[in-house]
């Protein structure tokens, strides 16, 4: 199985946040709990729901990751602009998140 974390969006601000292993919404996919049984991806997807149904969170979703050397990278182009930022310059004094880079 691939492993899985939980990811979404703040609902008070829009920023990207994962679970962590207590519970809490963390900025960095670094943070996250990695699930890596069906029972685990079972618990994030029920406390996903809640999170949304208590308007904690929005863009709920289980996602796939890989660990390089330690590292979390997800597998989807999608995931990774919203853990790492923007793939392209943004705006003048924008750094973006801080998130690892990879070359392509």
């Amino acid at each position: 199985m691939v492993s899985k974390v939980l990811t979404a969006n703040r609902l008070s601000d829009g920023i990207s946040v994962w679970l962590d292993a207590a519970g809490n919404w963390a900025e960095s996919l670094q943070d996250a709990f990695v699930a890596r049984h069906a029972e685990a991806v079972t618990a994030l997807e029920a406390t996903g729901k809640q999170a949304f149904e208590d308007n904690k969170v929005v863009d709920v979703n289980v996602v796939d990751v890989e660990e390089i050397n330690g590292t979390l990278r997800p597998l989807r182009m999608r995931e990774r602009i919203r853990a790492e930022g923007p793939s392209i310059p943004y705006a003048a004094g924008y750094s973006g998140l801080a998130g690892p880079k990879h070359a392509a």
